[in-house]
């Protein structure tokens, strides 16, 4: 134990330190704030410029231990600061008479290749578990750790930080948990040097990852971890959930518990790409595509095949149902040299081909919008074109192309204005919208194929952008989800996930829910959009959640090919946190 003169020495010696290295005002050094603009005001705590300093992590390390010595724990964190923050605490240990000590670090999201890790380092189940970063605002780092912690069969006993933001009764999701809160310091701490007061002193709590609770949870067969991308989404009908996953097996759940009602295989496809495509449901049938190269259709009671359409060599694109033609549109994908894509319109009842457009020179993974109200069908390649068809014939109306692709593109399949997902059709300006890889969402006139307007942003797009009221809803690869005005195109706001996202926003009961690579669901004000509630997952959220109205159960799909169904906590719904304040922990 420390005598209280050096206690108080090493702790006046870290608070001059987090002062003088780790205080920056934004006029000092401008900053990016959480919306992802540059400020030249407010200030936030850059922690790691101390913790990575000798003088500094040995005082840190010798009030760590002198709150948690002699308790047996084993330190984890959350990359990136808390990895020199563990390895530090861990490398003090001996010298603070803990010999034996450990740590272990948990990926923001599993690790894509190698081992596939999620957490680094061995998670000793002889020891107990105390949580350490540099600050804590919000709580989410914290939640996050917290969740992979419970999916392992574990729960820590304390969380350490350096410095609090706000008053320990903001933090309701831990005391709920029994999860003791330990910092050093405190903003008030620094409020006759820096000006800094704790935060929230009179706020509600922030909505805790209760917002939702688990009522199942399924998981398919041998998962592809290596593929980020959005998989299949799930559909419902009154009894049953249905998804594709990465092995090709094709599930129908029960709603009620999430046992099997029956499954599909399919035939053989590239190993971890088995069955990408969405399912659409139709009168008791069940449409999808695979990696076979085929197109199926179901009995959504007893899974037994209606029919096989043998039309490509690959199909990772969605189906869409024009049930007045008794037609159904899906992309298709070749093995040729330049005529690797295309579309064909299958009857709905035998699955013979209507017609199709094969001279796509690059694959067709996109998924095609139906626009019933004019009986076209538009769809995206990966040479970066639109094509709008009929949908009776399949006469090619127009093409309206973003970039011409180079030859070597060309010969790739593959090109850097790829558009990958599907359309959104706005029906009072008579606009097609979409995105594609390069960051570009456009506007394009119906009926002439002519641009009407384009927005930039900072990064690719992997997703289908939602029509709402007068705005479009978009989410990129730059972490941010968009909302964007359908007259001026220009951005109302934006949201920042804090991880890339490749799920597609989706409206329901009046709000945006977008799922992002952190594993974090997040339910959005769409006119405003500040968080109303959120859910964290272990694994990435890359696909759409849906609900059954009837039962109010929501189905959150993971793209480790796991299902979650969730019940809505009785909750209010209050925004997180204020945008002039920025901290390390998010």
């Amino acid at each position: 134990m420390m005598k209280p003169a050096e206690r108080e020495e090493r702790r006046a010696r870290l608070k001059r330190a987090i002062e003088t290295l780790a205080f920056v005002r934004g006029d000092e050094a401008p900053h990016v704030s959480r919306s992802g603009k540059f400020r030249e005001s407010g200030w936030l705590f850059d922690i790691r410029n101390v913790i990575l300093r000798s003088e500094a992590l040995d005082d840190s390390a010798a009030l760590f231990w002198e709150t948690f010595g002699g308790k047996n724990v084993q330190i984890g964190s959350i990359e990136s600061a808390g990895i020199a923050l563990v390895s530090g605490l861990v490398a003090h240990a001996a010298h603070r008479g803990e010999p034996g000590a450990s740590g272990f670090y948990i990926r923001k999201s599993r690790k894509k290749d190698g081992l596939l890790k999620m957490v680094e380092g061995d998670i000793d189940p002889r020891k107990k578990i105390v949580l350490v970063d540099d600050v804590i605002n919000s709580g989410k780092s914290f939640m996050r750790q917290i969740e992979v912690l419970e999916s392992l069969g574990r729960k820590p006993e304390a969380v350490w930080m350096l410095v609090r933001f706000r008053d320990t009764a903001y933090y309701e999701y831990f005391r709920e948990k029994g999860i003791p809160i330990h910092s050093v310091f405190e903003l008030d701490d620094f409020k006759d040097t820096l000006g800094t007061k704790n935060l929230a002193k009179k706020e509600p709590p922030p909505p805790p990852r209760q917002a939702f609770y688990p009522v199942w949870k399924f998981a398919s067969e041998k998962p592809s971890y290596q593929h980020v991308v959005p998989k299949s989404d799930p559909a419902l009908d009154e009894k049953r959930v249905y998804m594709g996953s990465d092995a090709g097996v094709f599930w129908a759940l029960e709603q009620s518990d999430g046992s099997i009602a029956w499954s599909y295989k399919v035939g053989l496809h590239p190993k971890g790409k088995g069955i990408f495509s969405s399912p659409v449901l139709h009168e008791g049938i069940v449409y999808f595509g695979a990696y076979d190269g085929n197109v199926y259709a179901l009995d959504a009671e007893t899974g037994k095949k209606k029919w096989v359409s043998f039309e490509a060599d690959w199909i990772g694109s969605s189906p869409a149902l024009a049930p007045e033609l008794g037609l159904l549109f899906i992309g298709l994908e070749y093995g040729l040299w330049r005529k690797r894509g295309g579309i064909a319109a299958l009857d709905m009842k035998t699955g013979k081909t209507v017609w199709a457009y094969r001279d796509m020179p690059t694959y067709t993974h996109s998924s095609p919008l139906y626009i019933e109200k004019h009986w076209q069908v538009v769809i995206g390649s990966n040479d970066g074109a639109a094509y709008l068809f009929d949908a009776n014939n399949g006469t090619l109306l127009w093409k309206f192309e973003t970039r011409l692709p180079t030859e070597k593109e060309l010969d790739s399949g593959f090109s850097a204005h790829d558009i990958k997902e599907s359309f959104a059709y706005d029906a009072k300006r008579d606009l097609v919208v979409f995105a594609n890889a390069k960051g570009f969402v456009f506007f394009v006139d119906r009926t002439s194929g002519k641009e009407r307007g384009m927005f930039a942003a900072e990064f690719g797009f992997y997703s289908t952008p939602l029509v709402y009221e007068n705005s479009v809803f978009v989410s990129s690869l730059d972490k941010h989800l968009y909302c964007i005005d359908l007259d001026t195109f220009q951005e109302k706001w934006r949201w920042l996930s804090g991880a890339r996202i490749f799920a597609s926003p989706t409206l329901i009961d009046g709000s945006i829910y977008i799922g992002s690579n952190s594993g974090r669901l997040t339910e959005i004000d769409p006119a405003t959009g500040e968080e109303r509630s959120f859910l964290t997952l272990t694994e990435r959220i890359t696909n759409k959640p849906v609900k059954n109205q009837k039962t109010q159960r929501f189905f959150v799909p993971t793209y480790a090919n796991e299902i979650y169904c969730m019940e809505r906590a009785n909750i209010p719904s209050v925004s997180e946190m204020p945008l002039n304040v920025e901290g390390a922990d998010t």
